[in-house]
């Protein structure tokens, strides 16, 4: 049995919660001392004690915590939990039989009704994602609810929690039989090599999927691509299988040589035809203005924060200089593709940094596409920074 406790929002606060906003913040409690132990139970009421919501506590970057029901007398227990993922598994049912697509998100946190959860799903594997110390106090509960809804190979989990909030290292492995890695999945069509064992990243970002099919689809034939922030080049295996002239992906990670070049051979593409570079981006930059290289597509897809020996990267303050750079080394009528995971930034404000740099450049330039998240990334009206991705296709034109 869980311990719980009986929180009071302060007034100045309340709107937030009554419009629904399932994240709990500490600085919007009056009595948050009373908390105790993460996975606790929280029942949230306003300052004339009339309920509001309930959930847990747990420490992760966004807040303290998350509402799980608004019911005053709804048990936070296993049959709650396999009530939200057998909703979510229902809701991706045309996932499970799409033999074009063998992985995908199963559970989408608060898009799903649980915040600090996620759970992925990779050709008869499952992933679980622990945001918090909290959610992770009711691993018992989530595990059975999944054993009770799926037939799978093995289960694996990803511990993204420490005292700073950070990825625990250990043995990944939950349940079932151990895989033999990598396992390969497909996307549209296209083979992935993944890793569930090996850190807290597994081989590729579910959630850029329909943007790597119309890269291959519409824009990538004969056409020379740079992938930036390459990682195991998921974006360049796409381009070259739509035909592009030739791609070059570049990130400052050794392990990405190794792993591109995985990527490349199990779709049986050639990879002395491709370039694969280890290197700081912005260092590269500096090396294709040097050379006047041009490309006719070039990809940015930066996390949210990098640091490197040179350079100290961030979304919000240094995004407008990473499309200065882009801009003068992608052709006349070439194709930017900017992308951000940032949830501090909206669509309007992405819009406005593309449109500064375009300016910087003293040029006139076209928005193609736009993207976010994917059916089986679920979202709420109620918390718009769980619809987190914001991708655009950039044409850029003259003076």
């Amino acid at each position: 049995m869980k311990n719980e406790v009986d929180l009071y929002i302060s007034s100045k606060h309340i709107k937030k919660y009554t419009n629904r906003c399932p994240l709990i913040l500490k600085e919007t409690i009056i009595n948050f001392e009373k908390v105790g132990e993460e996975g606790t139970i929280i029942n949230l009421f306003n300052d004339h004690k009339k309920f509001i919501g309930k959930g847990y506590y747990g420490k992760q970057n966004k807040g303290a915590g998350w509402i799980l029901t608004r019911e005053e007398s709804e048990k936070i227990e296993q049959a709650f939990f396999q009530n939200k993922i057998k909703a979510a598994i229902i809701n991706r049912k045309k996932y499970y039989h799409d033999e074009e697509t063998t992985a995908f998100r199963v559970f989408n946190g608060e898009g799903d009704g649980v915040g600090g959860l996620t759970i992925d799903y990779f050709n008869k594997y499952y992933l679980i994602n622990w945001y918090s110390k909290g959610i992770y106090a009711f691993k018992d509960d989530i595990l059975k609810s999944l054993n009770n809804l799926v037939e799978y190979k093995a289960i694996y989990q990803k511990k993204r929690f420490d005292d700073e909030g950070k990825y625990i290292e250990e043995d990944d492995f939950v349940c079932g039989t151990r895989a033999e890695f990598p396992i390969i999945v497909k996307e549209n069509g296209v083979n992935f090599s993944i890793y569930l064992n090996d850190g807290p990243m597994v081989g590729v970002f579910l959630d850029q999927r329909e943007v790597r099919k119309i890269l291959r689809d519409k824009y990538a034939k004969g056409k020379a691509v740079l992938n930036t922030f390459s990682y195991t080049g998921a974006f360049s295996v796409f381009a070259a299988l739509g035909g592009a002239r030739k791609t070059t992906s570049v990130d400052l990670a050794n392990r990405s040589l190794s792993k591109t070049r995985e990527q490349f051979i199990i779709n049986d593409i050639d990879c002395s035809a491709q370039d694969i570079i280890v290197e700081d981006v912005f260092n590269y930059f500096k090396y294709a203005i040097k050379k006047k290289l041009k490309f006719d597509i070039v990809i940015l897809d930066p996390p949210s924060f990098a640091r490197s020996k040179k350079h100290t990267f961030s979304v919000a303050k240094d995004y407008v200089n990473l499309l200065n750079e882009a801009i003068e080394i992608t052709e006349e009528n070439g194709i930017i593709i900017a992308s951000t995971n940032y949830s501090n930034i909206n669509m309007d404000m992405f819009k406005m940094f593309i449109d500064k740099a375009f300016k910087n450049a003293n040029l006139k330039y076209e928005l193609v596409e736009e993207f976010s998240l994917p059916h089986d990334y679920s979202v709420i009206n109620e918390f718009k920074e769980s619809n987190y991705l914001k991708v655009i296709f950039i044409k850029k034109l003259g003076h």
